[in-house]
């Protein structure tokens, strides 16, 4: 069958920091607490460490990163998805959620914070979590935006 790509979800390393970086300047729009030179480096240095404890995920497409996810096994949350413009709608997303959720406990809540009901920027990202599992839960603020958070309920042993 051609044409058809491939996507894996794998670890990320620091010798794709730059590229990864690429992408998060693309999409820091999205992101609130990303408006700045600073803020930016500070999220460098958080993606290094997360590269580090094997809790960065990314999609490659050839030598650029398309697609990254950080997920903390400590707080067992989604800390931060993002997808390449030019890559959205293609499954991207799922894969990486996909793979964090085989990393992450299922025996306990999973969370992650995203954007309110009736803010445009989170249509998709709701309803990917939905997709998934995810439920409402609180309603929080983050560098000053409002957010909510999603709770994925722990699944019990079988």
């Amino acid at each position: 069958m051609r044409g058809k790509k491939v996507m894996e979800a794998v670890y990320g390393e620091s010798s794709w920091i730059d590229s990864w970086m690429q992408l998060v300047r693309t999409v820091r729009g999205n992101f609130p607490g990303l408006e700045t030179e600073e803020s930016l480096e500070e999220h460098r240095q958080t993606v290094l460490k997360f590269m580090g404890k094997k809790q960065a995920l990314c999609i490659r497409d050839r030598e650029t990163v398309a697609g990254v996810l950080l997920f903390s096994r400590n707080r067992n949350m989604i800390c931060c998805l993002a997808v390449d413009p030019g890559h959205r709608k293609q499954g991207y997303a799922s894969v990486l959620l996909e793979k964090a959720l085989e990393e992450l406990d299922r025996s306990r809540e999973i969370t992650v914070s995203t954007f309110r009901e009736n803010d445009e920027k989170g249509i998709a990202p709701r309803a990917l979590y939905k997709k998934y599992g995810f439920r409402e839960g609180e309603l929080t603020e983050e560098y000053g935006y409002p957010n909510q958070v999603f709770v994925l309920n722990p699944q019990l042993a079988p």
